[in-house]
């Protein structure tokens, strides 16, 4: 009897052949009044399209598209006005963006909306662990999934990095339980969400005991309040700072980092792989 050829493996939401050649660039797209960093710049779609073109131009691997603010003290939005916000801005980019886009949300119901409109990955600052219908709706869809540790308030503990390790190990459970497959999963360790100034400190330094957890592992820290307090700088003064960090990621085995300023990132990111991957690349 002739063999039934299997159905081909669905195509994979992020923008890279093999974890590891490299350490990939998400660029920021904020869509809030109020980021912490640069809320309301980009809230507009014919300005966020621009800016969107620009970080592509940087060397910019993907794309995270936010429509609520996660800084700590932030004010919730309602489901309606997050997609309010977001809509607009990914009908225009997601028909012609030319890397993956991913939606910045903890809700179900914007994240279903949104990968109907385009985004292919759900970037959940709780791990799947706010919103039950999280799972399932990254799972109908195929999508990529960011899966991040956080908590309400910092844990009293003498080894905060096993305690991010655990959160992310329910995390990934609640992912398996849902049917969403490994090869989309990334892991972030969540620096400056449910964290002490030193456990985030203690975090970033240990990044590489997060490997063996055996995801791709993504590093958010650009302009975070980490660098500030360190720097005592304001949040626009921490390019230097991200920078450094970056760096550190990419020694530590980091796969993406998540970041504001694309250009200067890219370029430190590919100096770091040359030097810890044996990487050597030119300009985008």
């Amino acid at each position: 009897m002739a063999a039934v050829p299997l159905p081909p493996e669905p195509q994979s939401p992020w923008p890279v052949s093999a974890w590891g050649e490299r350490t990939l660039i998400m660029g920021i797209l904020n869509l809030t009044p109020d980021s912490f960093s640069d809320g309301g710049r980009y809230n507009e779609a014919e300005r966020a399209g621009g800016r969107v073109g620009e970080m592509v131009a940087e060397g910019a691997d993907l794309l995270d598209l936010g429509a609520e603010s996660t800084r700590p003290g932030a004010v919730e939005v309602e489901e309606e006005e997050e997609w309010a916000r977001l809509e607009p801005v990914l009908l225009r980019l997601a028909p012609r963006a030319p890397v993956p886009l991913s939606v910045d949300t903890y809700k179900a119901g914007v994240a279903e909306r949104a990968l109907r409109a385009g985004a292919v990955i759900v970037n959940d600052v709780w791990g799947l662990r706010r919103d039950p219908a999280m799972a399932d709706v990254v799972a109908a869809a195929g999508a990529g999934v960011v899966l991040m540790d956080n908590r309400v308030e910092p844990v009293d503990t003498a080894d905060c990095v096993a305690v991010v390790a655990e959160t992310l190990g329910d995390s990934l459970e609640r992912a398996r339980r849902a049917g969403i497959a490994p090869g989309r999963i990334v892991l972030d360790p969540g620096i400056g969400f449910g964290k002490t100034y030193a456990q985030n400190l203690e975090v970033l330094a240990g990044l590489s005991r997060l490997r063996t957890l055996g995801y791709p592992l993504l590093l958010g820290a650009s302009r975070k309040s980490v660098i500030g307090k360190t720097l005592d700088l304001p949040a626009d003064q921490r390019l230097e700072g991200t920078l450094a960090l970056t760096v550190a990621g990419a020694a530590a085995g980091v796969d993406l980092v998540r970041v504001h300023d694309v250009r200067a990132n890219w370029r430190a990111a590919r100096m770091a792989d040359a030097v810890y991957r044996a990487v050597p690349s030119s300009s985008p």
